[in-house]
């Protein structure tokens, strides 16, 4: 049995990955939710395998993951799992590469490890809390940029809609990816020096990455620049902004007067 929480994540998430590769050579079973969203036969064998792995190493552990009913007895725990089985379904549907496995422990309602694994890029994010993050081992570092203008963002288009900037809309480089987690990585490793959403934002969406983020020297808030915290009654955030610390501040001082004075 793997020593740590965090070995056990990165184990499980390798054997996910592999699952979910195997399923992208039959019929991908794909189905509508309530919302709309799309859910295929992966999605729903990749959740039942991490259950089975993750929850028989650690039992006392509760469970939260966008394809399974939630179960209020998650909040009698003080260690949860929080996963996304694929993240980006649609990527996934779509052949494309840019889907993630995202996996989380929290504690007391912070998340304390967590891995990010994109199968088709051969990449995986991982961090402990307190120990920094990697991706394929090799240490992570986040943008030291300082100014907004001009900064190389990952959000959608909606995310620049002037209702969201009372203070003015940045001027920024925008790119996109589907998976939030990946875009969170993507961050960590300095590749864009923020990212964010003014949407509500699932736990299993954002909890690893935001560690992962953070670790690499990051700031990681919700969309208001207040503290994260998980395992939630109700499993949202109110959005989600990873950036380096200056740019951080930028944006959740553009979002009202005294959001940028919040905890991160």
């Amino acid at each position: 049995m793997p020593a740590t929480d965090l070995e056990l994540l990165c184990d499980a998430a390798r054997a996910a990955g592999r699952l979910a590769l195997e399923h992208r050579s039959g019929d991908l079973n794909v189905v509508r939710k309530a919302d709309d969203s799309p859910v295929t036969g992966a999605d729903l064998a990749v959740d039942a395998l991490l259950r089975n792995l993750l929850s028989a190493a650690r039992p006392d552990y509760g469970w939260l993951s966008e394809e399974t009913p939630d179960d209020a007895h998650r909040l009698s725990r003080r260690h949860v799992f929080i996963v996304d089985p694929i993240d980006g379904t649609r990527s996934y549907i779509a052949g494309e590469d840019t889907w993630a496995h995202s996996l989380a422990v929290a504690e007391d309602g912070e998340v304390t490890a967590a891995v990010v694994l994109l199968p088709m890029k051969d990449r995986l994010y991982a961090a402990a809390r307190g120990r920094g993050a990697t991706r394929n081992g090799m240490p992570l570092r986040a943008s030291d940029a300082a100014a907004l203008t001009g900064a190389r963002v990952l959000a959608t288009k909606p995310s620049l809609d002037a209702r969201h900037w009372p203070r003015g809309v940045p001027d920024v480089r925008r790119s996109h990816r589907p998976s939030i987690a990946y875009r969170l990585g993507l961050v960590a490793e300095g590749r864009y020096d923020g990212m964010f959403t003014f949407r509500p934002s699932w736990e299993w969406d954002i909890a690893a990455g935001s560690l992962i983020a953070a670790e690499a020297g990051a700031r990681a808030s919700d969309g208001t620049g207040s503290a994260l915290r998980f395992n939630n009654p109700h499993p949202q955030s109110d959005g989600i902004v990873a950036a380096s610390p200056g740019i951080w501040q930028e944006i959740v001082a553009r979002q009202g007067t005294d959001r940028a004075q919040r905890p991160a």
